[in-house]
């Protein structure tokens, strides 16, 4: 009879533990349900975020970016249609005979253009004749003066011709080159925007009537942000044309 004692305790000893486990696995599981679909939530709100039809913060943050280029790229051609400061800041100098490496001239001198005159800062006496040497030896047909009141020897001069009517038109036909890249990555965010609104159809994630609207408005962005790029263009023209 002791035992049956001992095995009936030994019995009843188990079970508890047995019981015990599977309430802590249902713990655990319910916790991990839970975290699960907070998961789900979070990620069904990102998907809700990425198919707005409405969203054209894209389409428009690539408009700003390619009007900035535009008047960037345009600034360079409006000292008189011939000449850019960054030309000369590209040039490369060898500020050591004895040692091979170049570097932009950018690195040793500050470039500053006044109109027609174009003020050279060397940064150090012993790159004054490297920078000059640099200069005179490029295609710019560009001849650096020491400074003309004798005050500054880390000053060179050189003085800009004025623009020919071959210069201008050149000036004039790069501007309208540079319109029609801006005009052709406008339309190339258009057709992403157009993709986008595309795929939203075609996974039924938002309503005809929606899509029909956010087309029209994508359009209207679209078309404001071409005759934006007009304008800039055409001023730029005049500008270059009067020299």
């Amino acid at each position: 009879m002791p035992g049956r004692q001992d095995q009936g305790s030994s019995v009843c000893n188990s079970n508890p533990r047995q019981f015990s486990t599977t309430r802590c696995l249902a713990k655990k599981g319910g916790k991990a349900s839970r975290e699960e679909k907070k998961a789900d939530t979070k990620s069904s709100k990102g998907e809700a975020a990425t198919e707005d039809p409405y969203d054209f913060s894209t389409l428009e943050a690539d408009i700003a970016s390619t009007l900035e280029r535009l008047k960037n790229d345009l600034s360079k051609l409006r000292a008189g249609g011939r000449f850019n400061p960054e030309v000369v800041e590209n040039l490369r100098v060898q500020p050591d005979k004895a040692n091979n490496q170049t570097v932009k001239l950018s690195d040793v001198a500050q470039v500053i253009p006044k109109g027609r005159i174009v003020q050279i800062l060397v940064g150090e006496q012993d790159h004054v004749k490297p920078v000059s040497s640099a200069i005179q030896s490029s295609n710019l047909s560009l001849t650096p003066q020491p400074d003309p009141t004798g005050q500054n020897p880390l000053l060179l001069i050189l003085n800009i011709p004025p623009p020919t009517a071959e210069s201008r038109k050149a000036a004039v036909n790069e501007a309208t080159k540079a319109g029609d890249k801006a005009s052709t990555s406008v339309r190339d965010a258009r057709g992403r925007q157009q993709k986008k609104l595309r795929a939203l159809q075609l996974n039924k994630s938002a309503r005809p009537d929606d899509l029909k609207k956010a087309g029209t408005m994508m359009e209207k962005v679209v078309e404001k942000a071409t005759a934006e790029l007009k304008k800039v263009v055409d001023n730029a023209k005049k500008v270059l044309e009067s020299g």
